[in-house]
């Protein structure tokens, strides 16, 4: 039976990237060998999203993003920690929403969901 998600950031800086999981947003990881970190993550959970090329999105695409119980304060300590933020926060429907800047010159997702967990 499937009990869990493998997801994977494709970077430019794959050392910085993971020494920022690692400090900055508090993962704990597994060496498997020669610097590779695999990082444990306590919950997930997974959308299906339609994909809308007029929006960017095309078929087999995909998405990673982090969620917090409260997103003021995370940010707040994520920001006492250095991470940069590229916009304020800003209700999105589904949830309190801002982005922030990795290793290799992307952004990723924090929200706070204003949706019912059903596990965690």
């Amino acid at each position: 039976m499937i009990r869990g998600v493998h997801s994977m950031f494709y970077t430019s800086k794959p050392e910085e990237l993971r020494a920022f999981l690692r400090d900055k947003l508090g993962f704990r990881a597994t060496d498997i060998g020669h610097g590779w970190l695999l990082f444990d993550v306590q919950e997930a959970d997974m959308g299906c999203h339609p994909a809308e090329p007029e929006d960017g999105n095309q078929s087999g695409t995909h998405s990673i993003s982090f969620y917090c119980d409260d997103i003021e304060k995370t940010v707040a300590e994520l920001k006492f920690k250095g991470v940069e933020f590229t916009q304020g926060i800003s209700d999105e429907g589904f949830g309190l929403v801002t982005h922030f800047k990795v290793p290799g010159d992307f952004t990723v997702q924090l929200y706070q969901p204003q949706y019912e967990k059903r596990f965690g």
